[in-house]
């Protein structure tokens, strides 16, 4: 939430390219209606063909709060939406009631639209619909090594056999300095560990935090003191970044965990990117 829009930025990207994937991430039911999502990624999807993914994600519980939503249950909404969304988009009439969402005797005008359906998820239950529901699981940026392994646990139990593509986004930066690379990642991961739902990825690194008295400080602004207890330490269990050797190295212990896909996440200029791709 309060970020950019992902359908309004994959659209400027797709036009300007002639490869590139465009996913759109996280779009969320609770903030959204799943017949406007589906609408959203099948027209994208209609111009721009076998270039779009469509990730879903409940949203982070303080922006949801922040909106007056609440995200405290959002197994059944989710699940809801999973199986309303993929309906809508294999072309057919779909007549769905569900506790949450319906739909009565109606299809897209798109038709038929072949896009890859990922779910965000961190939480056991969550991670194990994406497992049963969905093509792939996001796993969130700042996720440890170690909670990359308890997530997909929890996926592979959910699929049952069924092949799930597994991503997750990692933080990376490459500087001459290993303290110099981190310090780029500070801020981003000081907003991003002090949620609770990342309490079960601080433990399962070994890290620790004061979350209460890291989101105090960024809600207050006072980045001094939220970037002070982002330590190299914490840095180096929840992100890839240091020399080209380091980023190297953490990019092969994620991959090592299961994932088949590495999102790069945190790197805002092009020679950041550069410098982190030939790392990896």
């Amino acid at each position: 939430m309060f970020l950019r829009d992902p359908v309004a930025l994959a659209t400027l990207m797709l036009a300007k390219t002639r490869r590139i994937g465009a996913g759109l991430m996280a779009v969320s039911p609770l903030t959204l209606h799943p017949v406007q999502i589906a609408m959203a990624a099948a027209t994208l999807a209609e111009n721009f063909p076998g270039r779009v993914k469509l990730c879903l994600g409940v949203g982070a519980p303080a922006d949801l709060k922040s909106i007056g939503l609440d995200g405290t249950k959002p197994l059944k909404v989710m699940r809801e939406a999973l199986q309303l969304i993929r309906a809508l988009l294999s072309g057919e009439t779909v007549r769905i009631h569900g506790e949450i969402f319906r739909i009565d005797n109606r299809r897209l005008i798109t038709e038929r639209t072949p896009i890859s359906l990922v779910l965000a998820a961190s939480g056991p239950q969550m991670l194990e619909l994406a497992g049963a529901e969905a093509d792939g699981v996001l796993i969130s940026a700042g996720s440890s090594v170690p909670f990359v392994e308890r997530t997909l646990e929890s996926v592979h139990r959910g699929a049952k056999g069924r092949k799930v593509r597994t991503h997750a986004l990692v933080y990376s930066a490459v500087d001459d300095t290993e303290k110099a690379a981190n310090d780029r990642l500070r801020r981003t991961l000081a907003i991003l560990l002090r949620g609770p739902h990342h309490k079960a990825n601080l433990d399962a690194a070994g890290s620790v935090l004061d979350q209460a008295a890291l989101n105090e400080a960024v809600l207050a602004e006072d980045w001094d003191r939220a970037q002070a207890m982002i330590t190299d330490d914490i840095v180096r269990r929840h992100a890839a970044s240091g020399s080209s050797a380091q980023v190297r190295e953490r990019l092969t212990a994620y991959h090592a965990a299961g994932l088949d896909e590495i999102v790069i996440a945190g790197a805002r200029d092009g020679d950041q990117i550069t410098k982190i791709l030939n790392s990896a």
